[in-house]
């Protein structure tokens, strides 16, 4: 993953949440439902399994079941969750996959109107994940080593013995499971003992995002 991958486009990333696949849901529109499904406000996700956290989208949902759209294959390994970005989770099994387009059916009974309502309501923060790798830390005067404990398009949260002040202007870099990172600028927002939490300078696509995230936790799912 070069500078280029972690840039966001101005021009936006076709695998961006507004991407819409019109083959795929005229073909999902033209299948036998049980329930009636519901359009959702777009709204970014993620799904837990076994092999780690993985972004995906919410597009619609019935009493039985849920539509997303990924940015690789479907994760393996039992449970299956989602995790909306307003705390709600819930269990699902996984039905059918076509391209980056998969449909889930719940495990148990879901208040669809409450799943509905948490969609429609933007999040306090944006949509982290918890990914565990080594980075370094670079100032103009020095560099210490750190562990990413949760990351976000906007920024992450890491771990390190160093010492920052407050809007410090870092740069992060890392090579972890083969993916390189470099000169990832960044700035301090808080510190608590000697856990930090940065905002990145240029925010990551969702799609950089989701496929780094894949890459790191489970390679295969991008073959």
């Amino acid at each position: 993953m070069d500078n280029a991958a972690i840039k966001n486009q101005a021009t936006g990333d076709a695998d961006d949440v507004a991407a819409a696949n019109p083959a795929a849901d005229a073909q999902a529109a033209s299948e036998p439902r049980a329930a009636p499904r519901f359009n959702l406000l777009i709204r970014a996700a993620k799904i837990i399994s076994s092999s780690g956290e993985f972004v995906c989208v919410v597009r619609d949902v019935s009493e039985t079941g849920v539509a997303v759209r990924l940015f690789h294959a479907v994760p393996t390994g039992d449970p299956l969750e989602l995790h909306m970005p307003g705390g709600g989770v819930y269990e699902l099994r996984n039905i059918w996959q076509r391209d980056n387009e998969a449909g889930f059916e719940f495990t148990k009974q879901v208040d669809v109107a409450r799943l509905i309502n948490e969609a429609g309501e933007y999040p306090k923060r944006g949509l982290r994940l918890g990914l565990f790798f080594p980075i370094t830390i670079r100032t103009l005067t020095g560099s210490s080593e750190g562990i990413v404990e949760n990351l976000s398009q906007q920024g992450a949260r890491f771990e390190t013995d160093g010492l920052y002040a407050i809007d410090q202007n870092l740069r992060l870099e890392s090579s972890a499971g083969g993916i390189v990172l470099k000169d990832v600028r960044a700035k301090v927002r808080w510190r608590r003992d000697n856990q930090y939490g940065v905002v990145f300078d240029d925010t990551l696509t969702l799609g950089d995002f989701a496929r780094f995230a894949a890459r790191l936790q489970c390679p295969r799912l991008l073959d």
